[in-house]
C-alpha cells in the first residue's frame, strides 16, 4: 500500500490469519497498512532493511508478530526508532508464552510494546493511538469507537 502508516510484519505466511482482526480494525479507523513476511532468522538482512527504511516510507509504527523465540519484534526495533508493537503468536508447545516472554524482555534502550498472545485487535488499537499523534482525524474515530463502551 503506497500510503501505509502502519507496517505489519510476520515471520511466516502461516501466521497471516493471526492479523486479520488488526487489518479490519485499521481499515475501520481509515488507517492504511502494509503487510510483509520477514524472518529474523531466515531473512535477517531483509528484516533489517525493512525496519531501516520504514520511517522514510511514511510509516508511523510497526506491528511485528512472531511465535516461539519471537525474535522478529526485537530485530525490527533494533533497526528503527519508530514504535514497535510486539504481537506474540500462539505457536509450539508453550502456546505463545515463550513469544510473550521474548517480546517483553527487551534490553534497555530498545523497547518493544507488547500486547496479549494472539491479540492483534489490541495491536491495531495501539497502532491507531500512535498514528493519532500525527493524524488528528484518527482521534475522532478512536473516540467514536470508545463511546460504544458506555459507562461500565
Amino acid at each position: 500500500m503506497a500510503n501505509a502508516l502502519v507496517g505489519i510484519v510476520l515471520g511466516s505466511k502461516n501466521d497471516a490469519e493471526k492479523v486479520k482482526k488488526a487489518q479490519e480494525i485499521l481499515d475501520n479507523y481509515g488507517i492504511a497498512w502494509e503487510i510483509n513476511f520477514l524472518s529474523a532468522h531466515r531473512t535477517p538482512n531483509k528484516a533489517a532493511e525493512y525496519a531501516k527504511s520504514a520511517r522514510g516510507r511514511g510509516l508511523k509504527c510497526i506491528i511485528a508478530g512472531a511465535g516461539l523465540a519471537a525474535a522478529l519484534p526485537g530485530v525490527i526495533a533494533a533497526h528503527t526508532t519508530l514504535p514497535v508493537i510486539g504481537l506474540p503468536v500462539c505457536a509450539g508447545p508453550l502456546n505463545g508464552l515463550d513469544a510473550l516472554y521474548s517480546i517483553v524482555q527487551m534490553p534497555p534502550g530498545i523497547p518493544v510494546a507488547c500486547v496479549g498472545i494472539d491479540n492483534s485487535a489490541n495491536a491495531a488499537h495501539l497502532a491507531a493511538q500512535i498514528v493519532s499523534a500525527s493524524v488528528p482525524e484518527v482521534v475522532k474515530k478512536i473516540e467514536e469507537f470508545r463511546a460504544g463502551f458506555g459507562d461500565s
